[in-house]
């Protein structure tokens, strides 16, 4: 069938564009030089409400500057308020890679906008005469300044998911660690039997390890609200009025809801994308350890017969198509998978940061789309780890207690009262017959009953305190 078109055209020459479509003949060159992600644009909706954001921020400033007429502010005012409201984001079609610095993800911006904007106006779709893309949407910017910022704002909205999700996660593990702050067990290092613990210690080093990471990652986003909006093509602000960076930047501001900053050498804020290198880097630490406590969660309930079978993992699904009641740790796996994948990603961001070339950076759409897969994947691995797995989490109390009971481990605690020597020998002794501490000490007369009995107390075995 033949849909109907409407002619546009660049410095490229004209083209044919759906007559339907409020994306242009840029968006078009787009579409045919960058088949690679299948990806668009689009499918990130941080970064399109933060397009919108910028080029309201812009149109704002431009007004009260004088250099855009009334008619055409409103008009493209209340299409980007239409975008950062959910609409037309299936119409930010460009592929997140691509060359050019950006500027196919910008022009599809501004075709959109235009496009809208002319209908709001009682136009047709691609009337660029009554207002245009460029000269208009994109007065006073440049991709160069446009995408960087947006990229930013994108990333503060995005930060600020992931920070509710593992807020969620954290809570979920303190509460786990409370339920379970009266169950002795034995710590291990080195996968070697080591000196009691409780339970609930151990799933208080998890709550504490994400509360740590929440600060550094509000930390990463300081720098990340620095923005260099108004710098245009290089940093120098060409085609500016003076005060429009400035304007720019605290309409943005108070539209965003964030607490953004212009960048004081707009020259350098163009090129350095050091904040993002460190942004990333600060997700992959969020990931590591992540991933580490899976790795524990996976231990801990290993077996049921044949490992540690010291928690009950929630049974989320069937583990295996031959073998019959087996049922694995998929929700930890799947979230050593993300971590696995935020690191590669920040290989990525460092070789694509490294790559930049004086005045400019042509590789922040990999970067962006890099982070903004690990912010995205981040966040759905702390919720499903949360809802799916951590809170459903049952302690194999009768076993932990019996191993506590049994544990060479248990000499460790008598080492002041009998010597290490003597400690060595009830050790040795308890993993060779397989008899208790407790019972070895007493037969070898190294402690009375009630003296043993006080030291073997858990509160005793598990903090420390004055023996004075």
């Amino acid at each position: 069938m033949n849909h109907p078109t409407r002619r546009e055209h660049d410095l490229l020459g004209e083209r044919q564009v759906p007559a339907d479509a409020y994306w242009g003949i840029h968006s078009l060159r787009a579409l045919e030089n960058y088949p690679i992600t299948g990806k668009p644009i689009g499918s990130y909706s941080d970064l399109v409400k933060a397009l919108a954001l910028v080029k309201l921020a812009a149109a704002h400033a431009n007004f009260e500057l004088g250099d855009l007429d009334e008619p055409r502010y409103q008009a493209i005012a209340a299409a980007c308020r239409e975008i950062v409201g959910g609409h037309f984001h299936d119409q930010f079609v460009v592929d997140v890679i691509q060359g050019g610095a950006g500027t196919s993800t910008n022009m599809n911006a501004n075709e959109v906008i235009a496009n809208r904007a002319l209908e709001l106006m009682g136009r047709a779709k691609g009337d660029y005469e009554a207002l245009h893309p460029i000269n208009h949407v994109n007065m006073s910017q440049s991709t160069n300044d446009v995408y960087p910022t947006a990229l930013r704002v994108a990333a503060c909205f995005g930060i600020q998911g992931l920070l509710l999700a593992m807020a969620e996660l954290r809570q979920a593990f303190a509460a786990k660690a409370e339920e379970f702050a009266d169950i002795l067990k034995i710590g291990r290092t080195q996968l070697q039997d080591a000196v009691p613990m409780t339970l609930g210690q151990e799933f208080s080093t998890y709550a504490v390890m994400l509360g740590e990471d929440e600060q550094r990652l509000a930390e990463a986003m300081a720098l990340i609200r620095e923005v260099n909006l108004g710098a245009t093509a290089i940093g120098t602000g060409i085609n500016t009025d003076l005060d429009y960076a400035k304007m720019a930047v605290a309409h943005l501001s108070s539209l965003s809801g964030l607490a953004l900053e212009a960048a004081p050498n707009l020259v350098e804020a163009t090129q350095d994308t050091g904040a993002f290198v460190q942004l990333s880097g600060v997700l992959k630490r969020v990931a590591a350890k992540l991933s580490k406590t899976c790795n524990d969660l996976r231990l801990l309930s290993s077996g049921p017969q044949g490992g540690f079978n010291e928690i009950n993992l929630p049974e989320r699904a069937a583990g295996s198509s031959i073998m019959p009641g087996k049922v694995n740790p998929i929700i930890p796996e799947v979230v050593n998978q993300i971590a696995f994948e935020v690191i590669g990603n920040d290989v990525t961001i460092t070789m694509a940061s490294e790559g930049g070339q004086l005045q400019l950076n042509a590789f922040e759409p990999v970067i962006g789309h890099s982070l903004f897969k690990s912010i995205e994947h981040l966040q759905a691995a702390c919720r499903t780890l949360a809802r799916n797995c951590v809170a459903g989490i049952t302690a194999n109390r009768e076993l932990l207690a019996e191993r506590a009971h049994k544990s060479a481990g248990l000499a460790t605690a008598l080492n002041p009262y009998i010597g290490y020597e003597n400690a060595t020998k009830v050790a040795r002794e308890s993993l060779k017959s397989g008899r208790s501490v407790a019972e070895l000490v007493l037969e070898m007369g190294l402690l009375d009953a009630a003296t043993l009995e006080a030291i073997l107390r858990p509160e005793v075995l598990t903090a420390p305190r004055r023996r004075r």
